[in-house]
């Protein structure tokens, strides 16, 4: 939708929502500068749509809603579908130990982590992939990012016991998707849950055809990032800003696909929604199993993504239980190269919100929660 078709929409029906989002979204991603895309669906309906920024700053393209962004591990979700999918289908069992899968993996730890451990985030299994030059790094695919559990001989914790947020044990989901259903992992996605669900133009990331992308944004960063917070926010930025690409080929964005390869726009994004709430691509008991609290994050020693009070996660999804004063939260984020992604959730009040943004440097959880306050009153 265009600012002046929203303005027309909002004039024609007005919602006081719609100019106080755009007012917000305005303050945060200013124009001229990379920014984002952002959609409110409450019901069936849309009720904003609006990008802000620019997708390219090269040739100045500009975002809107069917720009496609890289939403890094908001696919996680999509994994877990597949899995959870394989299940209901008598294909494997959650309680499944990994070692069925990979008789190659030489430690006895694989048989007792469970493909349940690997969804919730609660495996035990570390993170690797130190060993990986920087090249590899900004290049790797999906078995050099797997290639030091063969030789794994040791867990951070018993599995089942801890949180610990890491991308390499979804990359092993996603080649179990492919052990089990003979398919090659993102045509097993693209058949059984992008086009049931309508999204037919969404898609997961390829190195050697990156021209595949329709309307594709690019991340961009102005500073070295490292070691910065991830809630950081533009007024820590210098006055003059030195944007430069970052993303494939430049700096640590992680080309590996069942754990943040899926580039897709907030209009394809809805369609999911509406998948979801309609059982489209899974039964109501799968996606109440994915969605049920399973590994608490708050507290956790292992990790600090998201680790906030009242935090879960359970099979593809953060969780947030209900409080006095607000509904379940049920979602996702995503970081990788300049990309910076929310994909929340409100089950009992059938509203969505996104945003997806190719500038890293804004208080995510801060703008999730005012976007909620306007939405949802709470």
């Amino acid at each position: 939708m265009t600012p002046l078709a929203l303005f027309f929409a909002a004039c024609s029906n007005p919602d006081p929502r719609v100019g106080e989002i755009d007012s917000l979204c305005s303050s945060v991603f200013p124009d001229n500068e990379p920014g984002a895309a952002v959609l409110v669906m409450e019901g069936d309906k849309v009720i904003f749509e609006k990008g802000y920024g620019l997708a390219d700053l090269e040739t100045g393209s500009r975002i809107d809603g069917d720009t496609f962004f890289n939403i890094a591990s908001v696919s996680k979700q999509f994994t877990a579908t597949a899995i959870l999918q394989l299940e209901e289908k008598d294909l494997l069992k959650l309680t499944d130990p990994v070692a069925i899968y990979f008789p190659e993996f030489k430690s006895a730890i694989w048989k007792e982590v469970r493909i349940k451990e690997l969804l919730s985030h609660s495996s035990g299994v570390p993170d690797g992939r130190g060993y990986l030059t920087r090249e590899e790094k900004i290049v790797g695919d999906e078995d050099l990012a797997t290639e030091y559990m063969r030789d794994l001989d040791h867990l951070n914790f018993l599995p089942g016991t801890a949180y610990e947020y890491i991308n390499p044990t979804y990359v092993l989901l996603g080649k179990i998707v492919e052990k089990v259903s003979g398919e090659p992992f993102t045509e097993y996605v693209r058949r059984h849950i992008f086009e049931p669900a309508g999204m037919e133009k969404t898609l997961y990331f390829d190195r050697d055809h990156q021209e595949l992308i329709p309307s594709m944004a690019h991340g961009y960063e102005y500073d070295d990032v490292s070691g910065m917070p991830e809630e950081r926010t533009a007024g820590e930025a210098p006055e003059e800003k030195d944007w430069y690409e970052y993303d494939f080929g430049e700096e640590t964005f992680f080309a590996t696909r069942p754990d943040g390869g899926i580039y897709t726009s907030v209009n394809e994004f809805a369609k999911w929604e509406k998948a979801l709430r309609d059982n489209t691509v899974m039964s109501g008991a799968q996606k109440e199993k994915a969605m049920s609290p399973r590994t608490l994050v708050s507290g956790s020693p292992w990790s600090d993504y998201q680790n906030r009070p009242n935090t879960w996660y359970g099979y593809g999804w953060f969780i947030e239980p209900a409080t006095g004063t607000t509904p379940e939260r049920v979602y996702h984020t995503g970081d990788n190269g300049g990309f910076k992604i929310l994909a929340a959730r409100y089950p009992e009040k059938d509203v969505l919100i996104l945003v997806f943004a190719n500038r890293a440097d804004w208080d995510r959880y801060a703008l999730f929660l005012a976007l909620e306050q306007i939405v949802l009153g709470s």
